[in-house]
């Protein structure tokens, strides 16, 4: 972004005024958000909002492709206007005029993306599989991602940072790899811009990426908050500093031990800090990371996390689908979500049925999809046991972009997703469930259909045989003769082969609403 009025000589000006009496404000200069600049994709066919800030009551011309809007900053300083909706095409330079001019050049139309979540969405292109092939092939000028800079916040913040940057083998090693290839496939078969606005941050919690407003009166999330009041009102800083003096003379003992035996250095301790300030802590990214990009135009979001809330899991249905009512009532329409069901993890299933946090966040993502407009990659198949960043986002990006290509898009020929459970019944001594998403007919990989378990109303579980019919699977067990319910692929790192014919998995599911038993958190 190129300001014609070069900043250096507008403080000399500003110097000699003020040198003259003249008030602080008077050169106030037109500010645009870091999300305004060179290589930016706006979204097509949509009222695209321009804003930024200025001096009080200072009128403000926006210019693009042939449009001319003009707009007030208002007492504080701030301004806004709407764009008449663009069309994709040629590149395009937005100008913004006040006492000063700003010039955002090599500007597109396209379609634009938020991609949020914790460390498998901020994973790079250059930590996946593959990487040496995936950066020669890298260049897609017409994809671009901006990454949010700005950290958490205990309030909400209205200026961000961060820079468009084009994709090129160059950069694409440090763009997020789930977002990448999203885009790559959305780009590819629309042939049209695409722009991916990565707000991520490893190791985060779903009540962090919420506002405030939007869930500190849930019930059933009281105890979230009522864990965090009570670690603020322990806080004491000369305690924690201490502690952590001790614990870094431990690391550093450590360390040269390691080194002396030609062992890995152990990981440094974390330094201290408020528990009102930690990332985690309740509306926190929301306030940092979601805030300064409102309300940039985009066509819809992907969401890959969770991870973080498998400690438990119990209420992720209820915290996904407060996020999103939440960030559409912020943007003010109900633009399409889309996120990544968690991926096969840890060690292999030995039981019927393994309850835990991991399979209660499944649970609750595949419950969400019944908000309208939402949408779901399930990723079995592309986990690894021992590494919960799995490197396979070539794929996890494709399916999320097979959603959105069939349900968003329109595309013809493309399957949307993989099985995914529609109803079911009980007939005699069997569960006959029946599905969606069968595209090309239900199959079963190397064999006989597995994962399958089944339950009477004392709620024991057993390994049960199931077949295809049809669209439906038909399931039973001889050791229970009135069946009550059925789970499939239950189990962190569950036994699975039901496909459809496009050969995408079915998601994990359960017939019963039966109370599971909170798991304790894995270290």
């Amino acid at each position: 972004m190129k300001h014609t009025f070069h900043s250096s000589f507008a403080g000399l000006i500003a110097i000699g005024l003020l040198a003259a009496g003249a008030q602080p404000n008077a050169m106030a200069e037109v500010r645009l958000p870091a999300i305004f600049s060179d290589h930016m994709v706006l979204q097509q066919d949509s009222a695209v909002p321009v804003w930024g800030w200025a001096e009080p009551g200072e009128e403000i011309t926006v210019s693009i492709a042939g449009q001319t809007k003009t707009t007030k900053a208002n007492a504080a300083g701030k301004w806004s206007l709407k764009l008449d909706k663009l069309k994709a095409g040629d590149t395009l330079t937005l100008t913004v005029t006040g006492k000063n001019t700003l010039t955002v050049q090599d500007v597109l139309v396209g379609e634009v993306w938020l991609c949020s979540g914790q460390s498998n969405m901020g994973m790079t292109v250059s930590s996946s599989k593959d990487f040496e092939q995936e950066k020669a092939a890298a260049n897609y000028p017409q994809l671009r991602m901006f990454k949010e800079g700005d950290g958490a916040s205990p309030t909400p913040q209205e200026e961000g940072k961060g820079a468009w940057l084009i994709c090129t083998p160059e950069n694409v090693g440090g763009f997020s790899a789930s977002a990448y290839f999203f885009g790559r496939e959305i780009h590819k078969v629309l042939n049209q811009p695409v722009g991916l606005i990565n707000s991520s941050v490893g190791g985060t919690t779903i009540e962090a990426w919420t506002s405030w407003e939007a869930q500190k009166d849930i019930a059933d999330l009281k105890p979230v908050f009522e864990r965090w009041d009570k670690m603020q009102a322990g806080w004491d800083p000369a305690k924690a500093t201490a502690q952590y003096e001790q614990q870094m003379a431990q690391f550093k003992a450590n360390s040269a031990k390691a080194k002396a035996a030609g062992k890995a250095a152990p990981r440094a301790p974390r330094k201290p800090s408020e528990p009102r300030l930690e990332s985690n802590h309740p509306a926190n990214l929301f306030n940092g990371k979601i805030m300064p990009l409102l309300p940039y135009s985009i066509h819809g979001a992907i969401w890959y996390q969770g991870e973080s809330n498998a400690g438990n899991g119990s209420q992720y249905a209820l915290q996904l689908a407060t996020m999103i009512k939440d960030w559409r009532a912020r943007w003010g329409y109900d633009f399409p979500f889309i996120w990544v069901q968690l991926p096969d993890f840890r060690k292999a299933q030995t039981a019927p049925v393994e309850d835990t946090g991991w399979v209660r966040v499944r649970d609750g993502m595949l419950k969400t999809l019944s908000l309208p407009n939402t949408g779901m990659a399930v990723t079995l198949g592309l986990g690894e046991p021992d590494n919960i960043h799995p490197k396979n986002k070539q794929e996890v990006g494709r399916r999320l972009a097979q959603w959105a290509l069939a349900k968003v898009y329109q595309q013809k020929g493309i399957v949307a997703s993989g099985p995914l459970p529609s109803g079911h019944e009980i007939r005699g001594n069997e569960i006959i469930v029946s599905f969606n998403y069968t595209d090309g007919g239900l199959a079963a990989k190397a064999g006989a259909l597995k994962g399958f378990a089944i339950a009477g109303e004392d709620k024991k579980w057993v390994t049960a045989t199931a077949r295809i019919d049809g669209d439906k699977i038909i399931v039973s067990s001889p050791e229970v003769p009135k069946p009550a319910a059925v789970r499939y692929a239950w189990a962190e790192n569950p036994e699975f082969n039901l496909y459809n014919g496009a050969g995408l998995p079915a998601t994990p599911f359960r017939t019963d609403d039966w109370p599971q038993a909170v798991p304790e958190a894995k270290k």
